[in-house]
């Protein structure tokens, strides 16, 4: 069993007292321990404010971008052995760690080539100028500067590689240095991560450090300047949000939280058409990967009415053939649940959306996983959930069952009832919608578009191309509204602003393009 320190203010270090334990959640095998007891997280934000910001800021948008670039390479080159922690430590299956880890440097890496189309400037336009004078001699305009703080990055357990990718490929260029605090339970991946682009040598000093353990007294250090950004339950996000701290120094927070997101099946889709085959292989991938432990997984699948019966024994034909076990076992198609809490709580959220409807397959009961030992491991079966009223059945718009789980339920036909469904969710990262008919799909996606942060419309036209709704890209919106946070991540350029302030500049155009390399037209 390995030991995990903490990289803060400069090197390595242990923290005392007793520590965490980390384990193969398919064996409840001990992998790691870690500890953060006695460890000076002031100093260690002190050290990013004094080390990493200036030597970020010093640094053009392209040479920020190069800085990028050779994160993913180096991470890449080392993408075998990230993998195998991944499946050791999160259950993950050979193409869940691949989703995870791929995600990871290829945000790096598709932020690293925005970055060097940005070209040798420290600052960015926002916007275009304003004549401020008859003749153009005085103008306005902003710009956007690095925040003069530390991007303090806490991520969930389920994507430990993806999760740190995607918020500091942004945080980084825009020129603020981050402390990253993955979730304890997976934090080995992390912690790798770390280790190999420290040991890389390609880090400037302070603009990365690794918290690989408890948060402890971390947050009570943010200042005025700092960002907080959060991927995690609405309960924790909430708060985070209130800490004392935060409210007194203002500091900007952004949630990624719960998510029911949804995915709709338009009326007069043909059974056996390219655009169902896309709706059923999109479900099924959607509820199993990862087990189910993604934001962006599918929670509520709505169909018309008349065609209920028919889509129901489609999924579940489809989910009683998935193999779940132990992903060292190649026949293995879904892995366990992350943690013994996970487990509990994927089994009591089974039986609470159970009450408002009844199990077509799967269920809350144990299970013993291929290929591992009996009565080990935090296994448990693909479960489909049907609610014959929508309306009535308040828990499956409420409550976000964290795995491989989802319930199906009818509508009428209609895209406004449609649309009036999915809003039940209060909010979410995506809804995907399926069908070839322009017409609906336009009054459809017009409503659902203020209910959900981003809209996938699986059709005859994407069906050999698409990636399916999971799939987070680094130049569209990652975030949602309401229940899911009001965040707002990625979308390439836009995610940059969550670490840039915006600051109003007016003078002589001529000395503006001196200054800050920017033109009355730029």
């Amino acid at each position: 069993m390995i030991t995990l320190e903490s990289f803060v203010s400069g090197r390595w270090q242990e923290g005392a007292g007793e520590p965490s334990i980390l384990v193969d959640p398919s064996t409840e095998e001990p992998l790691a321990r870690t500890s953060t007891e006695g460890l000076d997280f002031g100093a260690a934000m002190r050290w990013a404010r004094e080390r990493g910001g200036p030597a970020l800021r010093a640094m053009t948008l392209a040479e920020r971008a190069a800085l990028l670039g050779a994160m993913s390479k180096t991470l890449r080159d080392h993408r075998d052995e990230l993998l195998d922690l991944a499946m050791r430590n999160g259950g993950n299956t050979t193409g869940d760690a691949k989703f995870d880890v791929d995600g990871a440097t290829g945000t790096l890496g598709g932020y690293a080539h925005l970055g060097q189309s940005l070209g040798e400037r420290r600052v960015l336009p926002d916007g275009e100028p304003e004549a401020l004078s008859r003749g153009g001699g005085w103008v306005g305009r902003h710009l956007l500067v690095p925040k003069p703080g530390v991007a303090v990055l806490v991520n969930a357990f389920n994507f430990p590689a993806w999760g740190f990718g995607e918020k500091a490929a942004c945080a980084l260029l825009a020129g603020m240095p981050v402390i990253v605090k993955p979730a304890t339970s997976t934090a080995l991946v992390t912690w790798r991560m770390i280790r190999i682009l420290d040991e890389a040598g390609i880090l400037p000093e302070g603009a990365v450090q690794l918290v690989a353990g408890p948060s402890g007294d971390l947050l009570d250090h943010l200042d005025a300047q700092d960002v907080l950004s959060f991927t995690g339950s609405a309960d924790t996000g909430l708060k985070l949000r209130s800490a004392p701290r935060v409210l007194e120094r203002n500091v900007t927070v952004n949630v990624e939280a719960d998510s029911l997101n949804s995915a709709v099946l338009a009326p007069g889709t043909a059974a056996g058409s390219e655009t169902y085959g896309l709706f059923l292989k999109d479900v099924i991938r959607e509820m199993t990967q990862k087990a189910g432990q993604k934001c962006t997984a599918v929670r509520r699948i709505f169909v018309p009415e008349a065609e209920l019966e028919r889509v129901a024994a489609d999924l579940v034909e489809r989910l009683e053939a998935v193999v779940v076990g132990n992903p060292a076992d190649p026949e293995v198609q879904m892995g366990p649940l992350t943690t013994a809490g996970q487990l509990r709580d994927a089994r009591a959220g089974i039986e609470a959306l159970a009450a408002a409807g009844r199990v077509l397959t799967g269920g809350p009961e144990p299970l013993t996983g291929r290929a591992a030992p009996e009565g080990k491991g935090y296994f448990v079966r693909p479960t489909l959930v049907r609610a014959d009223d929508p309306r009535a059945a308040a828990v499956v718009h409420e409550r976000e069952v964290f795995g491989p789980v989802a319930t199906i339920m009818p509508y009428g036909g209609s895209a406004e009832e449609a649309a009036e469904l999915v809003a039940l969710g209060g909010g979410s990262l995506v809804a995907s919608v399926y069908g070839d008919d322009a017409a609906w799909l336009a009054e459809v996606l017009e409503e659902l578009a203020g209910w959900n942060g981003r809209i996938y419309i699986g059709s005859t036209g994407v069906a050999g191309a698409a990636l399916g709704s999971g799939m987070v890209l680094p130049m569209l919106l990652h975030g949602g509204p309401g229940r899911a946070g009001n965040g707002a991540e990625l979308a390439g350029l836009a995610g940059l602003r969550l670490y840039q302030r915006r600051a109003a500049v007016q003078g002589d155009p001529a000395l503006l393009e001196r200054l800050f390399g920017v033109g009355a037209e730029d």
